[in-house]
């Protein structure tokens, strides 16, 4: 029976790229199935088969640890060089961007507020 390995909702192609390669490099079989049209299925890499879990789960999950110490190490290396892009640099490169947003949040906070002073007047 199949088990499922790795939820792909919202992950990076690299990320999926590199678990496929990793399962392929192991000759683990796998198959894969996507959300569907409406985004309401499970897209995930499945497991043919219930015996190999233990091993593509340890190697999957040493994969994730180097990953994430290497994205980490990048992100580092950028803020040290002063190439991170930070809130004030893209409220000034965009700032039609941060005038929505916070006009967005005032009308979604007023449409909150709106029945409760409403109902103080009557």
């Amino acid at each position: 029976m199949a088990k499922l390995l790795f939820r792909l909702n919202q992950v990076e192609d690299d990320e999926a790229d590199d678990v496929r390669a990793l399962l392929d490099e192991a000759g683990l079989e796998y198959y894969e199935t996507n959300a569907g049209r409406w985004r309401v299925s499970v897209a995930a890499i499945w497991l043919r088969h219930d015996d190999d879990y233990e091993q593509a789960r340890a190697m999957l999950d040493d994969y994730q640890q180097q990953r994430s110490e290497r994205l980490q190490e990048e992100y580092r290396q950028l803020e040290e060089n002063g190439e991170q892009e930070t809130f004030l640099q893209r409220a000034r490169e965009r700032p039609a961007d941060l005038i929505l947003v916070i006009l967005s949040v005032v009308i979604v906070i007023g449409l909150m507020v709106w029945p409760f002073l409403n109902f103080a007047r009557d």
